[in-house]
C-alpha cells in the first residue's frame, strides 16, 4: 500500500526543485539579455526594470533550492531521520531567503515612480523615443519636464503638449509587470512552507513505524520464550 505521507512528500519536493530549476534559468537568462538592445518601447521598459532585479541573489538562492533537493533524496531512500530534519532547516532557510527576494520586488513597487524618473533620465534618446511610441507620451512628467523627444508620436511642442507624460503609463506598466513576478516569488515561499509541513508529516510518520516496529520485535522476543 502506498504511504500517501511520503507520496504527499515526494510531489512536494518535485515542485520544490522545479521551482529552484526554474529560478535559476530565468534569472540566468533574463541577467544576460536584460541589456540587449530594445526592439520596441515595451521591451525598453521591461528590460530597464530587469536591471533593478536582485538576480545574482537569485542565482544564489536557486542553487541552494537544488542542493538541498539532493540533501532530501538518501532522507527517501533510507529512513535516516537526521538527514530530513536538516533537509527541514535548510528549507526555512531557503524560505526566508525567497521570502526576502520577493520583499525586494515589492519595494520596487512602491517607489515605481521614483524608479522610471530615474530610468528615464539617464536613457538616450532612442530608448525615451522607443517608450513615448509604445505608450503614446511625450516627456516623463509633461512634454516640457524633460523635454520631449520629437517622433512621430510627438512631433512638435503643439502636438507634445496635448499628449500625456509617460511617467502615468510606465508607473502603470512596471507596477503590473513586477507584481505577477514577486506574485511568483510569494508563490515559491508557498511551496517551502508546504515542503516544511511535508517534511514534519514525514518526521511523525517514520518515528511512529519505528515505535510500532520496535513494539513488534520486542513483542516477537517475548514470544519466544
Amino acid at each position: 500500500m502506498v504511504n500517501k505521507v511520503l507520496a504527499a512528500f515526494v510531489v512536494t519536493d518535485g515542485l520544490f526543485v522545479s521551482m529552484g530549476a526554474i529560478m535559476l534559468g530565468f534569472s540566468i537568462i533574463v541577467q544576460q539579455t536584460c541589456f540587449n538592445a530594445p526592439a520596441d518601447g515595451n521591451e525598453a521598459a521591461r528590460n530597464l526594470l530587469y536591471q533593478r532585479f536582485p538576480f545574482t541573489a537569485g542565482i544564489v538562492n536557486a542553487i541552494f533550492v537544488l542542493v538541498t533537493f539532493l540533501v532530501t533524496i538518501p532522507s527517501l531512500a533510507t529512513n535516516n531521520r537526521s538527514l530530513l530534519k536538516l533537509a527541514g532547516y535548510m528549507i526555512v532557510v531557503d524560505a526566508i531567503f525567497t521570502l526576502g527576494i520577493g520583499v525586494d520586488l515589492w519595494i520596487i513597487t512602491l517607489k515605481m515612480k521614483a524608479e522610471f524618473q530615474s530610468i528615464w533620465f539617464s536613457q538616450p534618446a532612442n530608448t525615451q523615443e522607443l517608450m513615448q511610441t509604445a505608450f503614446s507620451c511625450c516627456g516623463f512628467f509633461n512634454f516640457s519636464s524633460p523635454a520631449f523627444i520629437t517622433d512621430s508620436t510627438c512631433p512638435s511642442p503643439a502636438a507634445a503638449a496635448l499628449m500625456r507624460g509617460c511617467a502615468t503609463p510606465l508607473t502603470s506598466f512596471g507596477n503590473t509587470f513586477v507584481d505577477n513576478i514577486f506574485t511568483a516569488v510569494f508563490g515559491m515561499v508557498g511551496i517551502d512552507t508546504i515542503l516544511i509541513m511535508s517534511i514534519a508529516c514525514l518526521l511523525k510518520d517514520r518515528k511512529e513505524r519505528e515505535r510500532f516496529r520496535y513494539i513488534d520485535e520486542k513483542s516477537g522476543a517475548r514470544s519466544t520464550f
